[in-house]
């Protein structure tokens, strides 16, 4: 819901970092490649309760998730394949960060994050399923040019996860409260774009 306008704002850093990695000979596949690498550090991290490392290792991440598409941008690199690569990792990175709160505390935090995974599933499947129909149809990209895929808007997009994300570190003794909202947020989300892509690409095939 947020991504269009925050998607604006950052632009222009990313821009500039971007040219500047260009020129020293970084490739996009690298930056995604070592950003997750670099995320997944959060896993251990966020198990063991270091929150402020591990929200450090996230905020990271999500650096490199948005400088490896202006780095593809910028060189001429842009590819189908480097998307995939990119979107795959990010739903594993995003599955580590639950997890590790999952590890932290057990008893408290176990079942909040069983249900964040369980809409996790919801929102991504349902994301993917989308892009696979808009692919086959030829589906006009929503909104959003610069994403390797096409998705259908929604509550809960890349921004709302990463303060969600931020949020648990800040105040991990909340996490299965504050998980337990975004839960229930993301599953709204997935019930929207199942309802819209339904009906989207049966629009379509009545036309064809």
């Amino acid at each position: 819901m947020l991504d269009r306008w925050t998607n604006e704002w950052i632009k222009p850093p990313l821009a500039r970092l971007a040219k500047g990695l260009a020129e020293s000979g970084v490739t996009p596949n690298q930056v995604t490649v070592a950003s997750f690498l670099i995320g997944m550090l959060a896993l251990p991290l966020l198990a063991q309760q270091a929150y402020g490392w591990a929200l450090l290792a996230i905020l990271v991440n999500r650096l490199g998730d948005g400088l490896d598409g202006a780095l593809a941008r910028h060189t001429g690199l842009a590819s189908d394949a480097g998307g995939f690569l990119d979107i795959g990792l990010d739903f594993l990175f995003y599955a580590a960060v639950v997890l590790g709160f999952a590890l932290a505390d057990p008893p408290a935090n176990a079942l909040a994050a069983a249900l964040l995974l369980f809409a996790f599933v919801g929102t991504g499947s349902s994301f993917l399923a989308f892009a696979i129909m808009a692919a086959k149809h030829d589906l006009a990209r929503p909104s959003f040019e610069n994403k390797a895929f096409y998705y259908l808007h929604g509550l809960t997009e890349g921004t709302e996860t990463i303060l969600a994300f931020v949020a648990f570190c800040l105040w991990p003794e909340h996490f299965a409260v504050l998980a337990s909202i975004f839960a229930a947020a993301c599953l709204l989300t997935t019930g929207t774009r199942l309802w819209g892509g339904f009906h989207t690409v049966k629009a379509r095939e009545r036309s064809a």
